[in-house]
């Protein structure tokens, strides 16, 4: 008899590997969606019932807002794990961030699921590579509270794709483009070899933020194109509607820039800050 079985399904996939609770098995899965998207079906017009539990995430780090989280100096080895599991905090909740975006929004695009699913692996990499620093230093995901607002975003933009692409990747990921070269320039100020080796990973991560954020920029437009929008005006509307953060300086221009930010844009983010 031929076989009939059907190809996997991307979206699917994508939201197994979200609601997978343990990080070390959330990576290996990004990692396997992407190696093999290609041979995946995609149900772009499906629309998916989001079930409960979601993101899956590990009994720890305790998580806490944001104010909440203790300040410790960098230039301890408890401190600057305390730094470095931030960070890593950070690129555990982008993979899920990723994957979220791959599986919840029906009617786009193939690409643009392949676009999420390949960012999703990336942070995942991103994830282990930071990982791997903290246990050489003793210390695990896990060890420090981690704080959700992240994640926060995540969920008031779960009913609109463009809000998504507006609020996450061009907004809290893009915040990160900023702050890694006032980290790195503090790192290299601590001068230890962890410090120096964790500037590295973050020459890493800055070069594939850009790709990722440059991603969000893309599919915002594409879809500010398709509802007649403005997308100056309707970001701003956005970030009211959605209460997003403000924006801190300094920018880091060059790295908005090859992620795609136009100059008009760029100025009126300047005079914001």
């Amino acid at each position: 008899m031929p076989n009939t079985r059907l190809p996997a399904e991307l979206r699917q996939l994508a939201l197994q590997a979200l609601m997978e609770a343990d990080p070390q098995q959330k990576v290996l899965l990004a990692h396997a969606l992407q190696e093999n998207s290609a041979a995946f079906f995609i149900a772009h017009d499906t629309v998916l019932q989001p079930p409960t539990g979601l993101p899956g995430c590990p009994a720890r780090p305790e998580l806490r807002v944001h104010l909440d989280m203790p300040r410790r100096s960098a230039f301890t080895q408890e401190g600057l794990a305390a730094l470095l599991h931030a960070v890593t905090h950070i690129e555990f909740n982008a993979i899920n961030l990723a994957l979220d975006a791959a599986w919840r929004f029906s009617g786009m695009p193939p690409a643009y699921y392949l676009d999420w699913v390949k960012v999703a692996a990336e942070e995942a990499q991103h994830f282990s590579l930071l990982q791997a620093l903290l246990q050489s230093m003793g210390y695990s995901y896990g060890d420090f509270p981690g704080h959700t607002g992240l994640w926060d975003m995540t969920e008031k933009t779960e009913g609109d794709v463009l809000a998504r692409m507006a609020l996450v990747p061009r907004t809290l990921e893009a915040r990160g483009l900023d702050a890694t070269p006032p980290m790195q320039a503090k790192l290299r100020k601590v001068g230890t070899p962890d410090a120096l080796r964790a500037v590295a990973i973050l020459d890493i991560i800055l070069r594939d933020e850009i790709g990722h954020v440059a991603i969000g920029n893309h599919w915002y437009r594409v879809l500010c194109a398709q509802r007649g929008l403005e997308p100056l005006a309707t970001y701003a509307r956005l970030a009211r509607q959605y209460g997003a953060p403000r924006l801190k300086g300094p920018l880091n221009l060059a790295a908005r820039r090859d992620a795609g930010f136009d100059e008009a844009e760029l100025a009126l983010l300047s005079a914001s800050t």
